[in-house]
């Protein structure tokens, strides 16, 4: 994003999920559940449960918790039925909107999704009307204390990772959704802490918002976020570090 690194947008999704634990630890639980669900409850066999389980660690869901939630998804325990489902959608000046969703009522889903985005001057969209703008890919950070760029880019290519580049306070380290953890791995296997790791949705090209739009569209991205059944939203906006302080994003 334009006037700031994707480095400082993940503090501010940290200091958020501070400040909503609760309904942060509701999310990754459904991801752990229907990941265990999917693919067994062994994260040594089940790379996606591998995922969501450092995402509720890094969350600080405790360890009794987690357990209950894949007990859960492997059938030792009442099963929520949750299903995942991708809308899409358009935001104030054009912005795309991903919404990825686990739900037990798709029809409350939609009308809840429907609502946000025409609050604040959106509108959905049909299938496949925006997600080609945007393609998956694994993000792994690090300090720049823990390693030096040399080391870290020699360590993270022989594993199989893209791109390792400079973001301000931390390393970047890009990969294949595919690789992501057998980087993660040969990361940690080096002697190298990592500060955050997680599959993103990139997108392709990004839309600079008009300034008199900024605030709309923060606040629909904000709304969406915190619909309980949306697990992940994806916007392919471009916005200074001024707005997104002044509009709280």
């Amino acid at each position: 994003m334009s006037g700031h690194s994707k480095w400082s947008t993940i503090k501010r999704k940290k200091a958020a999920v501070d400040a909503k634990r609760s309904k942060v630890w509701t999310k990754v639980l459904k991801e752990v559940q229907v990941a265990a669900r999917m693919g067994g409850g062994d994260p040594e066999g089940n790379a996606r449960l591998r995922m969501a389980m450092d995402k509720a660690r890094g969350a600080n869901v405790p360890k009794d918790t987690l357990q209950r939630a894949i007990d859960k998804g492997t059938g030792a325990g009442n099963t929520d039925a949750f299903e995942e489902v991708v809308y899409e959608g358009y935001g104030p000046g054009g912005v795309a909107v991903v919404l990825e969703c686990m739900t037990d009522n798709r029809n409350r889903t939609v009308s809840e999704i429907r609502h946000s985005l025409e609050k604040y001057g959106g509108n959905m969209g049909t299938s496949g009307s925006v997600a080609w703008l945007f393609k998956k890919r694994g993000i792994i950070n690090v300090l720049k204390d823990a390693a030096s760029e040399e080391d870290l880019m020699m360590t993270a290519l022989e594993a199989g990772a893209d791109d390792v580049r400079d973001d301000d306070e931390v390393w970047t380290v890009e990969t294949d959704p595919s690789a992501f953890i057998a980087v993660q791995d040969a990361i940690r296997a080096a002697g190298i802490e990592i500060e955050n790791a997680e599959i993103d949705n990139i997108p392709d090209n990004r839309v600079d918002v008009p300034d008199d739009k900024a605030e709309s569209l923060l606040k629909m991205l904000n709304t969406l976020e915190d619909l309980d059944d949306v697990q992940n939203v994806y916007a392919n906006h471009e916005m200074s570090d001024e707005l997104l302080d002044r509009y709280g994003g």
